[in-house]
């Protein structure tokens, strides 16, 4: 996207700037953002696409039948939503961006980000007085104001153990305290960033208050330590094991000394030490679709002849709805293409343009293993024929 682009949509800053003085780091409040926003979807298209199977949706009452802050989980048969009261609810759609191509365009508006950071876009519709209560995210998250008001107050970074109401499915801070200034309402194209771990409290203002909320993914220290154990457990050898050759006769037969413990801590390290290994398990975790049955394997393997005459007679791939691609050079004449929680090595041409053009012609072929790379990313679901990836998900 050109840079005055993004001067628009970050309110006078170039990215370098927002990235060094705000991205994980505070709040920043763009008016404006998007102009003349129109949203891509109103209300009740998002309350149908709640009642669809397989698309993930909650539905929020401050004051439900059967308490205070009542969740309830989709999909919902649509008769729900004409018995909901006039006020103080919210529906949560998320990854609308899987299903509708509009909303999927917007992802284009920060790509001054890594595509791989990207999450999905939720999307959230109340009445007046609906909210989700004040709670913390532990991701960062730009919040689109589609459609009415909603007035937004932030209550500062809270600590990872700040107090939560007790005994219900949501996250809700027990204190919740305005920080000055901090209070404002959004009209549509105006856009709210916040940085993971600050509080914050929107409340919708009108009848029609639709928030787009772009998510970010980043994984958490404990799942990364635990999945990159699990990859480089599934590939060392057996006879790779503790070892104590040429150790002296131990003072108590009973303790574990101090050198037992070097060796076994040596062992781990070297074993994790590995930047290669690193970045095959990052490209391949980071690129995992949110959800893993929404990519569709081909039902039988595809011809590579045939493939290659649809696109030398001009038929164009995509990346299907919700798949995720990146890639890393692996050497001079060499990459590796993740996608959807695989990698692929194949020439560095070929990986960047798979991983970062929106669509894949012809002209691909001319990269040497193209066509069978091509062809393992249909059967595997990750690549779909022209509007077949979105015509599939309006069936």
């Amino acid at each position: 996207m050109p840079s005055d682009a993004h001067l628009r949509l970050l309110g006078g800053l170039t990215a370098t700037e927002f990235l060094r003085d705000y991205w994980q780091r505070k709040p920043l409040l763009i008016r404006g953002a998007f102009a003349d926003f129109e949203s891509p979807l109103d209300p009740d298209e998002l309350a149908g696409l709640a009642c669809e199977e397989g698309v993930e949706a909650r539905l929020v009452e401050e004051d439900g039948p059967d308490g205070p802050w009542q969740v309830s989980h989709g999909p919902f048969d649509e008769t729900v939503f004409g018995e909901l009261p006039e006020r103080d609810w919210t529906l949560l759609v998320q990854a609308v961006d899987h299903y509708v191509p509009e909303v999927a365009e917007l992802l284009e508006h920060f790509d001054f980000l890594p595509r791989w950071r990207l999450d999905d876009i939720m999307i959230s519709y109340a009445p007046p007085g609906g909210s989700v209560g004040p709670h913390v995210d532990q991701y960062d998250v730009f919040l689109i104001q589609g459609l009415g008001r909603r007035r937004w107050q932030l209550g500062g970074k809270v600590p990872d153990d700040a107090p939560i109401i007790p005994g219900i499915d949501l996250r809700i801070l027990e204190r919740f305290q305005v920080t000055p200034d901090d209070d404002w309402v959004l009209e549509p194209g105006d856009m709210l960033y916040l940085p993971p771990g600050w509080a914050h409290h929107g409340v919708s203002q009108s009848n029609d208050c639709m928030t787009y909320s772009v998510g970010f993914r980043a994984p958490s220290a404990d799942e990364a330590i635990t999945s990159f154990a699990d990859y480089l457990g599934e590939q060392l050898p057996a006879s790779l094991r503790y070892s104590d050759a040429g150790m002296t006769p131990p003072t108590d037969p009973a303790e574990l000394d101090d050198a037992s413990l070097e060796r076994v801590r040596q062992l781990i390290l070297e074993t994790l030490d590995s930047p290669t290994q690193l970045a095959q398990w990052f490209g391949r975790a980071m690129t995992q679709p949110k959800y893993v049955d929404q990519l569709v394997p081909t039902e039988s393997p595809t011809d590579v002849d045939e493939l290659v005459a649809l696109l030398q007679e001009g038929e164009e791939l995509l990346r299907s709805p919700g798949s995720r691609f990146a890639w890393r050079q692996a050497g001079e004449s060499m990459a590796t293409l993740f996608a959807d929680g695989d990698g692929h090595p194949c020439p560095p041409a070929l990986a960047r343009w798979l991983a970062s053009e929106p669509t894949i012609d012809a002209a691909a072929l001319e990269i040497d293993g193209a066509a069978e790379l091509l062809v393992a990313l249909v059967d595997a679901g990750s690549l779909q024929w022209g509007g077949e990836a979105w015509d599939s998900e309006e069936e």
